[in-house]
């Protein structure tokens, strides 16, 4: 998986585009729990939330459902924001060493440009390249709408998941080795999944080696978390606007 140029991620966000009507988006990152063999003086570090022991695939995935980056190995009990911060992709994402394409205009709007995002569930940080949805209950048809494309276009990093369980079945049954192997087993089927990918072709319902070679540098602060409130209000407005589509309405 080799870390993608401004040429390779601009046409990572127009494929994006193009397939989930999300703008300007680089990917869509999660964390899977993988059930494997708890090591022996452990303790509880690799026992997790849904109670069984795991490690965490932090995984970013395009539209085509394949990854762009991989981290594997965080303990089960870590939570997905954390390990993402801590993953060579967040890392040069939060020190702006991504080098992502600059701001864009928004297909049909010349107002302001947009940065490049990430696209993420709750469990993630509010970040300038890095969106969430909207929390709570009570929200305004803008935010619902909002919420619900950005679920839509979401769904591709759980569709690779899913691929990668029914073919590969690393998600359903626990890795009976100890955890570096299960590192090596996971992104092996990582690899593969990316290979059967572009050998078959990309099919969107799919759903019914080496990991990124970036070099590991110091960790900053996030920060730019009002600038990403800033950010995710504009795509909002945009989303009942130019780019509006005429099923969101009835999806909310």
């Amino acid at each position: 998986m080799p870390e993608p140029t401004k040429e390779m991620w601009i046409e990572i966000a127009n494929t994006f585009h193009t397939k989930t009507n999300f703008p300007n988006c680089l990917g869509a990152i999660d964390g899977k729990h993988i059930r494997c063999k708890n090591p022996k003086n452990a303790g509880s570090l690799y026992f997790n939330y849904k109670k069984f022991f795991s490690i965490v695939l932090m995984a970013a995935v395009d539209a085509n459902l394949s990854f762009i980056a991989i981290d594997v190995g965080a303990y089960g009990k870590e939570g997905d924001s954390n390990v993402f911060r801590e993953s060579a992709l967040g890392v040069k994402l939060y020190s702006q060493q991504l080098k992502l394409p600059d701001p864009a205009n928004l297909p049909d709007d010349i107002n302001n440009p947009q940065p490049f995002v990430f696209i993420g569930d709750e469990a993630f940080a509010l970040h300038t390249n890095l969106l969430r949805p909207y929390p709570g209950r009570g929200l305004t048809l803008t935010r619902k709408v909002f919420n619900y494309r950005l679920s839509r276009a979401r769904r591709t990093v759980e569709c690779a998941f899913g691929v990668l369980a029914n073919k590969w079945r690393v998600l359903h049954t626990p890795i009976q080795v100890e955890p570096e192997f299960t590192d090596i087993i996971i992104k092996t089927c990582c690899i593969l999944h990316n290979f059967v990918r572009r050998r078959d072709g990309f099919n969107y319902e799919d759903n019914n080696a080496e990991t990124n070679s970036m070099d590991d540098i110091v960790s900053v602060g996030t920060g730019a978390r009002t600038q990403g409130t800033q950010v995710r209000d504009y795509f909002a407005n945009y989303f009942m606007g130019p780019g509006a589509v005429p099923f969101q309405f009835a999806n909310i």
